[in-house]
């Protein structure tokens, strides 16, 4: 099983907190030393030992004050590819290099050798640190990112707050502030957009508070309550698709059509779609193999192998030969112009929805268990770590099924 090791001396040491999901979360514990508190009797006065070698000398209370610092990295306990164990290798390489430079620098500040840094006051600046620190993954990165910009927006929007969308003062950041930021989000968001945005943002805040930039956290206590069960995002019909599918559209991108059928029929998010490679795909047998990027080292569920029907291997094309084998199979411009393509798309094509690339992931669920696939499978299909992340189509079936019952017409009985 993969673990950490420390040696005796090391401060701060490097640990480890095992997850249900079959990782363990890195950490590094510092120890800031101990506290000895007098033990008093219940006049007051300080308690002696009576016996052994401490006898005649004051009683007292001892804690050890400790500190942790989450790194945001995971090691798979049981790697059981080389993959897998060359990826530990190389988080466990990183966790150590930050340990050792957060020893130095603790060390420094125990020892006066180092002049104390000016606190960042400014919590725009420190909000954009964080924003494009690498330490994070992609999806993080790009999720701090839209609650920056989102946050800005807010900002704007308030007369009272426009002043502070240069420069904002760590404790100018108030409840209501805060507060005003999640309503705003809820207005602007769509899905889980919201939620997530407000959970970047007091991540953020978290990391000033444990920092000693702010001295009380100013979104404590907010929390913007969602059903996790509720499908936010709208999906496609089988019908819809059909009438998608034979609607010509013409955007300059030919790729972006047949892509985004290729979700619609295997339920891969767009991330993955467009890093898809020939080498991907095994014509022979006939399934598709790949690792999703949002979860990529972070699930042992990330691995996802998905059978390809003739529809499929007609969207993917032709298997190619040589060095083609390396090509990606689409060719797609950024996240944003493929969903402005499609919504032309689905205007032109009559359907009367708000559709983005994501909602073809959404919609492949809920046909396939339309259709009369296990929940199990679906699971194994979308690579979700967990079968409640799967329960949730089964909610819009559900419905779709009181519809299909609603919609049959009434009859009049003979008497």
């Amino acid at each position: 099983m993969a673990k950490v090791e420390n040696k005796n001396k090391q401060n701060p040491k490097l640990v480890q907190t095992v997850l249900k999901d079959g990782r363990a979360s890195l950490a590094l514990e510092y120890y800031l030393g101990r506290t000895e508190t007098p033990v008093l009797d219940d006049g007051g006065n300080h308690v002696i030992y009576t016996e052994g070698a401490m006898a005649g000398r004051p009683k007292y209370k001892i804690k050890h004050n400790r500190k942790r610092e989450n790194l945001n990295l995971y090691i798979i306990l049981h790697p059981r590819t080389q993959a897998e164990r060359t990826q530990n290798k190389n988080t466990l390489a990183l966790a150590e290099k930050i340990r050792f430079e957060r020893e130095q620098e603790f060390l420094e500040d125990r020892e006066g050798y180092r002049l104390k840094k000016e606190k960042e006051t400014d919590f725009l600046r420190y909000f954009r640190k964080h924003r494009d620190d690498e330490v994070y993954a992609t999806p993080t990165r790009v999720a701090l990112g839209t609650a920056y910009r989102r946050f800005i927006d807010f900002l704007s929007g308030i007369q009272k707050y426009r002043r502070y969308t240069e420069f904002l003062r760590m404790d100018l950041l108030t409840p209501e502030m805060v507060s005003g930021y999640a309503d705003h989000l809820k207005k602007v968001s769509v899905g889980y957009g919201a939620s997530h945005c407000l959970g970047m943002f007091k991540k953020v805040i978290a990391s000033a508070v444990e920092e000693g930039l702010m001295k009380k956290n100013p979104a404590k206590g907010i929390v913007m309550r969602m059903d996790r069960l509720a499908l936010r995002k709208s999906i496609l019909t089988l019908d819809e698709v059909k009438t998608l599918a034979i609607t010509p559209y013409e955007s300059g991108e030919p790729d972006i059509r047949r892509a985004f059928l290729f979700s619609l029929y295997t339920g891969i998010r767009w991330c993955d779609v467009r890093k898809l490679k020939y080498s991907n795909v095994d014509f022979a047998t006939g399934v598709l193999k790949f690792e999703q990027s949002k979860i990529a080292g972070r699930s042992k569920n990330s691995g996802v192998v998905t059978p390809l029907s003739p529809m499929i291997l007609k969207l993917i094309g032709p298997p190619p030969t040589g060095e083609a084998l390396s090509q990606t199979i689409f060719t797609l411009p950024s996240s944003w112009s493929c969903n402005y393509h499609i919504g032309k798309w689905v205007a032109k094509a009559g359907i009367p929805k708000h559709i983005t690339w994501h909602c073809a992931r959404h919609s492949f669920a809920v046909n396939v268990l339309n259709g009369g696939a296990n929940i199990k499978t679906v699971q194994a299909l979308m690579g979700h770590a967990s079968i409640e992340m799967t329960e949730k189509y089964l909610h819009v079936v559900d419905e779709l099924k009181h519809k299909a019952i609603n919609s049959l017409p009434e009859l009049e009985m003979a008497q």
